[in-house]
């Protein structure tokens, strides 16, 4: 039961990520000035391919135990946030709005955290290199936006 859990989750999260192929970063993104901390272009797809997996085990830890209610509805909160940013930023090219989608989306894997650990403590500790990297995402958004004003100020049309 485990692993057909652990396939669910996994299936949620890859469609989460699928938004990175419907609205890549382009062009508009590379000419975007960024921190000189931002990581290369390879590090993303590795570092979402682990956080997926252990985004996966923990859903499943969590979804086989009692009094779980609270916490699968935070996982599923948490999840629709991180498949929403992509399109905001780069799909919308609204930096700003990416932000506050950023820091709901830390809200939410923050208390999804706490509350996965109230359930498996296991569980739990699957999330903390997530919040770990949302943190580096918000931080690197809030670096683009200070770099960007104008650009932040009046973005672009979702087709250039």
């Amino acid at each position: 039961m485990f692993w057909l859990l652990f396939g669910i989750f996994l299936l949620a999260c890859f469609a989460a990520g699928a938004t990175g192929g419907l609205f890549p970063p382009g062009p508009w993104y590379r000419n975007l000035n960024k921190p000189s901390w931002t990581p290369p272009d390879w590090v993303f797809p590795v570092t979402w391919t682990t956080l997926y997996l252990c985004m996966s085990a923990a859903g499943a830890r969590v979804a086989l135990s009692p009094d779980n209610a609270v916490a699968m509805a935070l996982w599923s909160l948490q999840i629709a946030l991180n498949g929403l940013w992509t399109p905001v930023f780069f799909g919308l090219k609204r930096i700003k709005l990416g932000m506050f989608v950023l820091v709901a989306l830390w809200l939410s894997v923050a208390a999804t955290l706490l509350a996965l650990m109230q359930v498996d403590l296991i569980a739990g500790l699957l999330f903390v290199p997530y919040l770990i990297w949302v943190s580096i995402a918000g931080a690197l958004n809030a670096s683009v936006w200070r770099l960007n004003k104008e650009e932040a100020n009046s973005p672009r049309p979702a087709s250039t």
